[in-house]
C-alpha cells in the first residue's frame, strides 16, 4: 500500500487514483513541439510509481531517454463530482511536490502509433513525491514557484502562475469525468526546461512554502 504523509497529521493517507494533466505551461508544449489543447489533457500513473525522499529511480531497460517534470501536487481530501469552480480548492488537503518521470522515447514512439503511453509515465519509480503541507498553509496555489536541479544545476524554473489551466479549472474538469476522491492525487504539470536524467544523477524538485524531494538515479 503506497500513502502520503501530510505535515501535522500523525496518520497516513492512501494513494486512491494519480491523475496527471499533460501541457499544461505554455513554454514547455513549445519546447516539445505539441499543439496547445483546448481542453486539459489527462493521462494517470498507478500508485505502485511512487517513491519518496531518498529512493531510486529505476529506468526501464526499454528506455533509453528518461526525462524529468517537477510537478505541483494536489491531494484531494474531500469526494466530489462535477464539481464547481468556486468550490473546487475547498476539496484540496494538501499540496505536494511531484516529480514525473517520462520516458521519452517510448512515448514519442508510442504516440506515433497511436497507441496508449501508460508504460512512459507508468512504470515502477516514475512519481518520486514529497510529503504534503496542509491546504490551509498555502495562501496562494498559483502564485508558487518550481524548481528543479540535477546534481546541483537548475534544470527547471517557473511559476504556478504560468498554468494555462488553474487549479480550480482543472479540478472542475477532472470531476466531470472521474470521482475525485480522499488520498486521490493531481499532479497539475510541468514548467519549461525538462530533460533527461541517467545513472548517477541525483534530483532535487523543490516548490517554495511547500516542500521538496531528492531522490537518485540508479
Amino acid at each position: 500500500m503506497k500513502s502520503v504523509q501530510v505535515k501535522g497529521s500523525a496518520e497516513p493517507v492512501r494513494i486512491g487514483k494519480i491523475l496527471c494533466i499533460g501541457r499544461n505551461y505554455a513554454d514547455h508544449i513549445k519546447e516539445l513541439g505539441n499543439e496547445t489543447p483546448e481542453r486539459p489533457v489527462i493521462f494517470t500513473k498507478p500508485a505502485s510509481s511512487v517513491i519518496g525522499e531518498g529512493e531510486e529511480i529505476v529506468i526501464p531497460p526499454y528506455s533509453g531517454d528518461c526525462h524529468h517534470e517537477a510537478e505541483l501536487a494536489l491531494l484531494i481530501g474531500k469526494k466530489g463530482k462535477e464539481i464547481a469552480a468556486a468550490d473546487a480548492l475547498s476539496h484540496v488537503a494538501g499540496y505536494g511536490v511531484a516529480i514525473d518521470l517520462t520516458l521519452r522515447d517510448v512515448q514519442a514512439e508510442l504516440k506515433k502509433k497511436g497507441l496508449p503511453w501508460d508504460i512512459a509515465k507508468g512504470f515502477d519509480t516514475a512519481c518520486p513525491l514529497s510529503s504534503f503541507v496542509p491546504a490551509g498553509a498555502v495562501s496562494d496555489p498559483q502564485a508558487l514557484r518550481i524548481t528543479l536541479t540535477v546534481n546541483g544545476e537548475k534544470r527547471q524554473d517557473g511559476g504556478t502562475d504560468l498554468m494555462i489551466h488553474r487549479i480550480p479549472e482543472l479540478l472542475c474538469y477532472l470531476s466531470s469525468v472521474f470521482t475525485l476522491e480522499p488520498g486521490d492525487l493531481v499532479l497539475t504539470g510541468t514548467p519549461a526546461g525538462v530533460g533527461p536524467v541517467k545513472s548517477g544523477d541525483r534530483v532535487v524538485a523543490e516548490i517554495g512554502g511547500v516542500g521538496r524531494i531528492e531522490v537518485s538515479v540508479r
